[in-house]
């Protein structure tokens, strides 16, 4: 496994829109290896495919309730509402409040292209809508009705 390099904010990868995975193949495995053990050393919830130059639709979330990989997921139901701080790996020094659904259900495969559905509340719906939007070139700041330095 290997840890990649966390793209910055002001690379244009950011903002782009992600393809669908159709290969459900030893790359991806790799990828999704690489991405668990990069949001690891790098301490987040979560982390985006383009986060690491990739343009395939993966993310990769790291909470609580355990390690999730997400392929070509999609947001199919929300209810309810949280405003809290957010941060990204890749905006580093920064923090903004963001309002995101309370509770998400989510259709995604898992790296051998089987289909499931997860719900996810809280903390964990919030680090799902914030790695979703990467997918679409949306950052947190872009939702954030103000953001400011993080405190460290």
């Amino acid at each position: 496994m290997a840890i990649r390099n966390v793209v910055q904010v002001g690379d244009d990868i950011l903002r782009k829109k992600c393809f669908e995975v159709t290969s459900f193949d030893e790359k991806l495995g790799e990828l999704l290896d690489d991405m668990r053990d990069t949001v690891r050393k790098e301490d987040g919830a979560g982390l985006a495919a383009p986060q690491v130059g990739i343009l395939r639709r993966v993310v990769v979330v790291d909470v609580k309730e355990g390690f999730y990989e997400f392929v070509n997921p999609v947001i199919v139901d929300s209810k309810g509402e949280q405003t809290g701080y957010e941060g990204c790996l890749s905006v580093r020094g920064k923090r903004g409040i963001v309002t995101r659904p309370m509770v998400v259900k989510v259709e995604y495969s898992d790296r051998k292209g089987k289909r499931k559905k997860l719900t996810a509340r809280g903390f964990f719906a919030r680090a799902v809508c914030h790695e979703l939007d990467h997918l679409d070139g949306i950052l947190y700041t872009d939702r954030a009705e103000r953001v400011e330095r993080a405190e460290d």
